[in-house]
């Protein structure tokens, strides 16, 4: 579990003035909800957010909301305004039970098929799997660095830390290798060409 936390206080205006007043003063408006937590709307200080928000969205960390009991929580969703954060979800979550999240994936190395021509195209870029939240981590790396011209790499390849289980299906595309539109149109062009000599060769016989 992460050593953060995060101290917000209760609100009870939920108008478009009140919320554009909180936002002037350096908070943002917020809310947090669970199985066992009626949805309780909340502000957090912006630069502290900011600090929590660069562990990772899937860390669980302390809530210590005004005038309650302190919640372990994950940031759930967010909405953003202009570049910044103008509105979070805190989803109030068990220590013991499983919890089923998307996390992003961390593509390590070059491809191999790069350095020949071809293009890399990330078809995902975060990973549905499953564990305690003390397990999960803030990224899932994905070593790319093997994958040669026209190679694949799917959700079953990536290698998942210990309890951590995957959720999506093995055979969803994480990432291709293809050739780039310069190579294919160079190889279409050789292939117009070798076809042309070879025509000009037949009608010269």
């Amino acid at each position: 579990m992460s050593s953060h936390s995060l101290t917000a206080e209760q609100r009870n205006d939920t108008n478009h003035s009140s919320l554009r007043r909180l936002r002037e003063k350096g908070r943002i408006p917020a809310v947090v909800y669970g199985s066992q937590t009626d949805s309780i709307p909340i502000s957090v200080d912006a630069k502290e957010l900011m600090k929590v928000a660069r562990t990772g969205r899937t860390e669980m960390f302390k809530l210590k909301v005004e005038g309650s009991s302190d919640l372990n929580v994950i940031i759930k969703d967010f909405q953003k305004k202009g570049g910044e954060w103008s509105h979070v979800d805190f989803l109030h979550i068990s220590a013991d039970k499983p919890l089923r999240v998307r996390i992003p994936i961390e593509f390590l190395g070059t491809a191999e098929g790069t350095k020949a021509g071809g293009v890399l195209q990330h078809q995902e870029t975060e990973l549905e799997v499953e564990g305690l939240p003390a397990k999960l981590p803030t990224s899932i790396e994905a070593d790319i660095s093997h994958m040669k011209m026209g190679d694949k790499l799917v959700a079953g390849d990536i290698r998942l830390p210990e309890g951590v289980k995957l959720i999506a299906s093995p055979e969803e595309v994480i990432a291709t290798v293809t050739a780039s539109r310069a190579a294919v149109e160079t190889e279409a062009e050789s292939e117009e060409q070798a076809e042309s000599a070879a025509d000009t060769a037949k009608a010269g016989e």
